[in-house]
């Protein structure tokens, strides 16, 4: 692991971050980052802020963006905000608004 970004506490949902996270894991740096400009998903703005902030902590140690590649990217469920809606008959129904913690890693790309 040569740099590492994460955020925590993100209101989204944790099964829709891992579908754009497998799109982008053993991919380029800057490969990946051409993938989640071109993606029309939601997550997208959040992840893009994280894997420059990857890469940024990167640079500050010397390293190129060529050399990098993203070698580990996990989304973690965070904890959920309960709230409760009107239902029928005077019920209450639960809503489960879920949150994500997202760890992205770079490592140096092996040579062959």
């Amino acid at each position: 692991m040569i740099s590492k970004a994460e955020a925590k506490f993100l209101r989204l949902k944790p099964t829709n971050v891992r579908q754009v996270l497998d799109l982008i894991r053993n991919q380029d740096a800057s490969s990946a980052q051409a993938i989640l400009i071109n993606l029309n998903k939601r997550t997208k703005e959040y992840l893009i802020k994280i894997l420059n902030s990857a890469i940024a902590n990167a640079k500050v140690k010397g390293f190129n963006i060529d050399q990098l590649y993203v070698s580990k990217a996990i989304c973690n469920v965070g904890p959920a905000w309960k709230r409760f809606k009107a239902a029928a008959f005077g019920r209450a129904s639960s809503i489960k608004k879920r949150t994500a913690h997202i760890k992205i890693e770079l490592d140096l790309k092996k040579k062959a």
